[in-house]
């Protein structure tokens, strides 16, 4: 019975781990064109936009991203309330996923820093210059966990089309 219970349990952990490691393939998947749109766009690394989005919404499975199509945590008006849902949020809502990920980009592109850092390639100083902005109150434990992602899903592979462009 011992036994049994355990093997139920162990097949149940890795089922569920099974399904955490889809989520982040899937959602890079679905947004790196996104990504790499922008990146071309305003010169800021695909990395950078992607590995903040998966950071900020659980790689698309967070109830923002979901019900709201905010990816990145940008706090605003919705129409949750409106539309009967029971889940209350300070979060901004977008029309369209895409929409979230342009809305991000264009706060980035106000900030005193950007023409500055305009198609550097490294994104750790990117996150670094969000983080110092303001960007996240987790601080150095946000720089720390978006820089992860993009390392543990080798996102800054993405930003080789913006060092081809500077070539």
């Amino acid at each position: 019975m011992l036994l049994k219970q355990m093997m139920l349990s162990g097949l149940l952990a890795s089922s569920l781990v099974s399904v955490a490691q889809k989520a982040p393939k899937k959602y890079m998947k679905l947004y790196e064109p996104v990504a790499v749109n922008l990146m071309k766009e305003t010169g800021i690394p695909a990395s950078v936009i992607l590995g903040v989005a998966m950071l900020e919404s659980g790689a698309g499975t967070s109830r923002n991203a979901k019900l709201l199509r905010n990816h990145f945590g940008i706090v605003g008006k919705n129409n949750l309330a409106k539309r009967g849902e029971t889940y209350r949020s300070k979060y901004k809502e977008y029309q369209t996923d895409t929409a979230s990920y342009r809305h991000f980009v264009k706060l980035i592109l106000k900030r005193k820093w950007y023409p500055g850092m305009k198609g550097n390639e490294d994104y750790n100083v990117w996150i670094a210059k969000l983080n110092s902005s303001g960007y996240s109150t987790a601080e150095h434990v946000w720089v720390n966990r978006v820089t992860a992602m993009i390392k543990r899903y080798k996102l800054y592979e993405l930003d080789d089309e913006l060092n081809l462009a500077k070539q």
